[in-house]
């Protein structure tokens, strides 16, 4: 286990640029099992559960070849159906939680698949039942052994149908979408997700043959094909990365320009963190954050207390509340943030207030947070992460303390933030990890 030793105080400057969408990452690469035909894709990210996923496809038959630091070739011609009753793979698909997306592309193809239940970050129940739900009424039966927690599923024959998601997942919806590009008819998906990430996976599945409309809304239309060819494909910067940057410029005081945002795919995340009082100018693809002594929280029209909460896109996404808490200690005023969606992921709250953080957390979902105006700094203490974006905030906070900080179990971050100490550290951050 590897732990980072934190220097904090020191302000940063320069500039950084994003790494791949991890989220579009785990969705693009499931695509490629689509085709027997080649898949370029580019810019993908070098984080722990992406080389899983790669890894896993490669045990699954998949031809890959590297051919830079961001770019691969994926040609899924021969597939080892054989390999789902290895010990190998129920070890290394409960890993990931994303390998849950390779069921609708192996359904699709090949008509049948199983899955061990997938792992991932523990912040509260995360149920499976819009993914098999989905596959259910396109014509699939399915098994769930309760000793070995595997899933069993049957799709010989999918259909097209109409489906109404019971909630907008955005994995749900991946999968459905990829399950229903080669199922027989047209198969319509109301109360779908529409991230970017999600159009970007509709898009390309549409320049490899498929027949998806409705691209953006949260009704989609796939009218189902005998067959998808090879493409290319790059994928969007990480949008949970720069607001972790945006966050980190205002907590260390520090004057930082993220190079190639993709500012239209951002949607409210930078009007968000403007409402808790972060300087930012937009300069043609990239923010530029300058250093401010102080930022203050805006109250709502009628004076009363910013509440700031995660939505379903083209919302606030969850993946940046924890984010928006720890700047908000440091801010001017109060805000109440509140996480709706997993239960479990305001926990690590405690760690800040070790640190000597005002919050309140009001209950699972609801923390208040009483910013200190940096009238009292945060202090370094040694804390373990809990999660990949609980583990940035506390990294966050670490870089603005007084003192050293000791985060553990920074596999965590690794798992999605693409060698974070060695980027922070070239713009004057000083992080040293240690096993």
């Amino acid at each position: 286990m590897a732990s980072f030793k934190i220097t904090g105080g020191l302000k940063l400057s320069g500039e950084i640029t994003p790494q791949g969408a991890k989220n579009e990452a785990l969705q693009i690469l499931c695509a490629v099992l689509l085709t027997s035909e080649t898949v370029t894709i580019h810019k993908i990210p070098n984080i722990i559960d992406v080389v899983k996923l790669i890894d896993l496809l490669g045990d699954l038959g998949v031809e890959v070849k590297k051919l830079s630091e961001e770019s691969y070739q994926f040609k899924a011609e021969n597939i080892d159906l054989e390999f789902f009753g290895t010990k190998e793979y129920t070890q290394k698909a409960a890993s990931l939680r994303g390998s849950i997306m390779l069921l609708g592309p192996l359904l699709s193809r090949f008509g049948k698949a199983m899955i061990p239940k997938p792992g991932g970050d523990k912040i509260g129940r995360r149920r499976l039942d819009t993914h098999f739900i989905g596959f259910e009424k396109l014509g699939a039966k399915f098994l769930f052994d309760n000793k070995s927690s595997f899933y069993h599923i049957d799709a010989s024959a999918l259909k097209g149908t109409y489906i109404h998601l019971d909630e907008a997942s955005v994995t749900g919806t991946a999968n459905i979408v990829m399950a229903a590009s080669l199922a027989e008819g047209k198969t319509t998906i109301y109360n779908a997700a529409c991230e970017p990430y999600l159009q970007q996976l509709c898009k390309m599945l549409n320049r490899m043959g498929a027949k998806i409309t409705g691209i953006g809304s949260n009704l989609l239309h796939i009218e189902g094909v005998s067959e998808l060819k090879g493409t290319e494909h790059t994928m969007l910067p990480d949008m949970i990365e720069i607001g972790s940057f945006i966050g980190l410029a205002a907590m260390t005081q520090s004057e930082i320009t993220i190079k190639n945002v993709g500012l239209e795919h951002l949607g409210i995340i930078p009007d968000t963190f403007k409402r808790l009082g972060i300087k930012m100018e937009f300069r043609g693809d990239d923010i530029f954050i300058p250093s401010q002594q102080s930022y203050e929280i805006e109250t709502f029209i009628d004076g009363s207390i910013m509440n700031i909460a995660d939505a379903i896109w083209p919302g606030f996404t969850p993946d940046l509340i924890s984010i928006v808490l720890v700047v908000a200690t440091q801010a001017k005023g109060t805000v109440l943030v509140h996480q709706k969606m997993f239960e479990s992921r305001l926990f690590f709250v405690d760690k800040l207030i070790d640190m000597g953080a005002q919050i309140i957390l009001c209950d699972p979902h609801r923390a208040t947070v009483i910013g200190l105006n940096r009238q009292i700094n945060l202090r370094g203490i040694s804390m373990t992460s809990p999660d990949i974006r609980a583990g940035v905030s506390l990294l966050i906070a670490a870089l603005s303390a007084d003192g050293e900080s000791t985060i553990h179990n920074v596999e965590q971050i690794d798992r999605g933030y693409q060698n974070i100490d060695k980027r922070l550290n070239a713009l004057g951050a000083k992080i040293e990890r240690v096993d």
